[in-house]
């Protein structure tokens, strides 16, 4: 009796143990998640938050199918039915341009769940039981999304910077077009102004020509008239005896 006593205080120690470590790791995973680097705030059902972060992998890597012949599709799919169960939390997540990287933990067996996953298609999934052992995998994941986005960031960056470019060479171009056109239009009036002054010009020498024509005509006129005048005169004197 005394024996199956001390077996059964054991069995209830041992228990309240596990349960201990299972509250001790989701607090310890909540209170490690670095600010910034999670997508998750790790404190919620299946993905954090069940509104909102569920439906991020949910959406795409839960019930989209896998590509066939991966040697993790077995380890996928049960992850993808606990995902759609509601029965892991999700307690990190990081995500560098496509690809992604994220811790869950299935309480009710203390087992953590490592995804890789692009374009929230799962890639690879590891299951172990050791705490650090997830932490160390889901760092090496994390990692690998960094260097497998790096491209693909940079590429991104690059059609952002030639679309600010092309937008610069409109503008410019814009402005360059305005501009020619205020200078054809100059031009083109102040050919009109040069056409235009040497008509004024040459209508000023012809009206001058005339108009020492007809001063010379004037001129004659009077000379004529005065003779004429004085030829009349003459005829009208008396004639002498």
């Amino acid at each position: 009796m005394k024996s199956n006593n001390k077996w059964q205080r054991g069995v209830v120690l041992w228990a309240g143990a596990v349960v201990c470590m299972a509250a001790c790791a989701v607090t310890t995973a909540i209170a490690a998640t670095p600010a910034g680097q999670d997508a998750s705030s790790a404190s919620g059902n299946a993905l954090g938050d069940t509104s909102a972060r569920r439906g991020l992998l949910t959406n795409g890597a839960a019930d989209e199918p896998q590509a066939p012949g991966n040697e993790s599709n077995g380890t996928i799919t049960e992850l993808q039915q606990m995902i759609r169960d509601g029965k892991v939390i999700e307690m990190r997540t990081t995500y560098n341009g496509s690809y992604g990287a994220s811790m869950l933990f299935y309480p009710d067996q203390m087992v953590y769940y490592v995804a890789l996953f692009q374009q929230k298609k799962f890639w690879r999934v590891i299951k172990t039981q050791t705490d650090t052992r997830a932490e160390a995998v889901y760092s090496e994941f994390a990692k690998s999304t960094a260097q497998l986005a790096d491209s693909e960031i940079r590429r991104e960056k690059l059609q952002a910077e030639n679309a600010f470019a092309d937008r610069l060479i409109a503008l410019q171009q814009n402005r360059a077009n305005r501009l020619q056109a205020d200078v054809d239009v100059a031009r083109a009036q102040q050919t009109q102004v040069v056409d235009r002054q040497a008509q004024q010009q040459a209508a000023i020498v012809t009206l001058r020509a005339q108009q020492d024509a007809a001063q010379a005509q004037l001129r004659a006129l009077q000379t004529k008239v005065q003779d004429l005048q004085r030829q009349a005169d003459g005829d009208l004197m008396p004639v002498s005896q």
